[in-house]
């Protein structure tokens, strides 16, 4: 399903994970949301940009992570954790990729695209388009979403796109400081802990692709070893 909607306030059954903060360094994993390398978008009317993929190896800000930021908090009551694996840009496009864990116990059901809420400092709710597809935005991220079920220890990626492009100077642009992701619509959501400001400039618009399943890029705690066995060896 195809089309663009605009945030609106949590409810009151939402409930919000507090973010945790994990390695930035493995954004390969949006190449994997693709498959292949973004074309030129014909309506895009940016000027000066292309819609050749940001570089996937370098996060457009934060700090080497250290060992105390990369371990994950307690699996949220959901049965999953949503985290971001940082943000990479080129000529102004900006590009997010999200991990979805199940770290539950049970087989998780997932199917159609992240649901975003964007808030400044001060914890107000930015409202923006979010297109599905990103079609707006760019080419090569309109994949249909398809039903998944994941296992326990498996995962899903989308990613997040957007430009920092100001063309209309009367406009004040924006700067999202925090975000917050459901896994479909009337899902509660989870604060993604995101390096630096989502830099929309006043487009007012953010596109996500649909989950995918892909392999998780961290392992989940060991499981508890069994105990000893009590039967005594056959001889």
């Amino acid at each position: 399903m195809r089309g663009t909607r605009m945030t609106s306030p949590a409810t009151t059954a939402r409930r919000r994970t507090r973010p945790y903060r994990r390695p930035v360094g493995a954004l390969a994993t949006l190449a994997l949301l693709v498959g292949c390398a973004p074309t030129p978008d014909a309506d895009d009317s940016t000027a000066g940009a292309t819609d050749t993929p940001p570089p996937v190896a370098t996060p457009s800000t934060g700090t080497p992570p250290t060992a105390d930021t990369a371990a994950p908090g307690p699996c949220p009551a959901e049965g999953v954790r949503i985290s971001s694996l940082g943000v990479s840009a080129a000529m102004g496009l900006r590009a997010m990729s999200l991990e979805l864990v199940n770290c539950g116990s049970h087989p998780y059901r997932l199917h159609g695209y992240p649901q975003l809420r964007l808030l400044d400092s001060d914890d107000n709710l930015i409202r923006v388009r979010v297109i599905a597809g990103a079609a707006e935005i760019t080419s090569g991220f309109d994949d249909p979403p398809r039903p998944l079920t994941l296992a326990p220890g498996e995962a899903a990626g989308a990613a997040v796109l957007w430009r920092n492009l100001v063309d209309d100077p009367s406009v004040v642009a924006t700067n999202a400081q925090r975000l917050e992701v459901a896994p479909a619509e009337g899902e509660p959501t989870q604060e993604v802990a995101v390096e630096g400001p989502i830099d929309l400039g006043n487009t007012n618009r953010v596109g996500v692709s649909a989950w995918k399943k892909q392999p998780p890029t961290s392992a989940l705690p060991p499981a508890t070893p069994l105990a000893p066995s009590t039967v005594p060896p056959q001889h």
